[in-house]
């Protein structure tokens, strides 16, 4: 007679079926997962693209923008109801 084993004595159990539970947690976080690798993207392209026209653009045209702007007037109050 053969000398049982670990592998022959203790036999794996069957692996448990997926319920529809567990379908619904997956398929959520594939899509979770997929809409935050298009955003890493896209936030990704944008920065580049701010950064390169950052670069392309000289320094002093802003700071000249920003002195030709007039202060904002302060708003003024609306009629009190009577």
């Amino acid at each position: 007679m053969a000398k049982p084993t670990k592998i022959t004595l203790f036999k794996d159990p069957k692996p448990r079926a997926e319920t529809v539970m567990d379908k619904t947690t997956r398929a959520a976080r594939e899509i979770l997962d997929d809409e935050a690798e298009t955003r890493l993207v896209k936030t990704a392209r944008l920065r580049k693209a701010r950064l390169e026209r950052e670069a392309s653009s000289p320094q002093d045209d802003r700071s000249a923008d920003a002195a030709k702007k007039a202060p904002a007037k302060p708003r003024a109050k609306p009629a009190a109801k009577s």
